[in-house]
Parts: structure tokens; C-alpha cells; sequence
């Protein structure tokens, strides 16, 4: 998972982890490998023509159990091929097995791409209150 993360565009590692990260060194990928999987999953995708690790999403389910929440990071040389929509697909897919009854993403306002993503597959934005440079990003599963 370490090599994905070296091939993830600087940007994306800042609207992945909301911070100016240049790097997933060994203790990050440890935390989301070694997380409590009761309440944490991580998924990869792998191009199956070579075995490259394209992408992963992390659900993190919620302290009451209904809602997850999920981040996902596309390798850079595979974006705009539509691996983040299936990746997140199959994520509320597991939300909703899951139990999950709500699934959210908080993404800067400024990552244009993924809330864009995320409005054409039914999420709703709303504004985080006392933050003007995020935005909740949220869709009710029961919905469809």
C-alpha cells in the first residue's frame, strides 16, 4: 500500500488527509492496516494486468454504528478512468451490508473532482459549520 501512496498526486494527499502530508511514511500506513476492524475496513484495487495497487478506500463505521464515513485515494497514473466512482460504489455497497444506514465523506471544498463524483452518485453537500474550506458530503443509503 506504501507504493500506492507514492504515486498519489501531492494534491490528493491533501484533500485525502485534510492536511499538507507529503508523504504516507510506514506509521500511516500501519494505523490504516493495523486499524480496529470492527469499526475500520480498508479496501484496495489492483490493476489486474500487473498487479499494481490503483487505488483504496477506508469505512470507518461511526460511534453509534449508522453512519460510515469514507476516503478514498486513486494512484495518479489511473485517474479519469472511473476506478474512484466503482471504488466508492462498492463501498456504500458494504456501508449498506454493513447496516450502515448513512455514508459520508468530508472533502475540502476545493477537491472539485470528487464532490463532483460524489453529487452524480447521489450525495448531497452541505456546508461544515466553522469551517468554510470543507464541505460534508453525505447520502442516504436506504435511498438507493
Amino acid at each position: 500500500m506504501s507504493d500506492l501512496f507514492h504515486h498519489v498526486r501531492k494534491e490528493d494527499l491533501r484533500f485525502r488527509f485534510l492536511s499538507a502530508i507529503n508523504e504516507v511514511g510506514p506509521d500511516w500506513i500501519r494505523k490504516m492496516v493495523e486499524a480496529d476492524h470492527d469499526h475500520v475496513e480498508t479496501y484496495l484495487a489492483f490493476d489486474q494486468a500487473n498487479g499494481v495497487a490503483v487505488a483504496t478506500a477506508m469505512l470507518v463505521r461511526g460511534s453509534e454504528g449508522g453512519t460510515g464515513e469514507v476516503a478514498i485515494s486513486v494512484h495518479g497514473d489511473y485517474r479519469n478512468r472511473g476506478i474512484g466512482w466503482e471504488l466508492l460504489s462498492f463501498v456504500a455497497q458494504e456501508a449498506h451490508r454493513r447496516g450502515m444506514r448513512r455514508l459520508e465523506s468530508l472533502e475540502s471544498r476545493a477537491n472539485y473532482d470528487a464532490i463532483e463524483l460524489e453529487r452524480n452518485m447521489g450525495f448531497h453537500v452541505t456546508p461544515v459549520p466553522g469551517d468554510s474550506t470543507l464541505a460534508l458530503v453525505s447520502k442516504e443509503l436506504d435511498a438507493g
